[in-house]
């Protein structure tokens, strides 16, 4: 995988863990989750704020 070996993952994961801590990291990935959810839903045409105003009208 891009001439990157296991020792070299490890220690690219190592550092992220020490950066941002194993309470923040669940954190980031549900938000890279949510955006890459977002940007396929965007490319495949569909629209996130007609369906968010339907449930707004519904819950008012």
């Amino acid at each position: 995988m891009f001439g990157i070996g296991f020792q070299e993952i490890v220690v690219i994961a190592l550092v992220v863990l020490l950066l941002f801590g194993g309470k923040k990291i669940p954190e980031l990935m549900s938000g890279l989750g949510k955006g890459v959810r977002s940007f396929k839903d965007g490319m495949n045409g569909k629209d996130d704020t007609a369906e968010e105003s339907k449930e707004t009208k519904r819950t008012e």
